[in-house]
């Protein structure tokens, strides 16, 4: 299960104290703090993952290129002035910043 991130609403709309919760992926986000009933707003933070084994918690992860073309990536590297090349991946062999409208 995935852990969520939230924080607690001021009264002036910005966002107060954190907190982090554990809950299924298809559960709802939840509307008031757990405890002191304080309205509260689910917050975009940084996916952190694990080995998916108990052994491995706190590895690092196989970011290595084939691992990552084995999992569907697809990697472009820069090779000119808003050029990239592909290093690796389906998709074209390049693409530019001119491509994006």
């Amino acid at each position: 299960m995935p852990i969520y991130e939230y924080a607690v609403m001021q009264p002036d709309g910005r966002l107060g104290n954190t907190f982090e919760v554990l809950q299924g992926i298809h559960d709802p986000p939840l509307t008031v703090h757990p405890e002191t009933g304080e309205p509260v707003e689910r917050i975009l933070s940084m996916a952190s993952f694990s080995g998916g084994t108990p052994s491995k918690v706190g590895a690092k992860a196989d970011i290595s290129s084939g691992n990552l073309e084995r999992l569907g990536f697809t990697q472009y590297k820069k090779s000119g002035d808003g050029q990239y090349q592909k290093s690796f991946g389906a998709g074209p062999d390049m693409i530019s910043r001119d491509d994006v409208e």
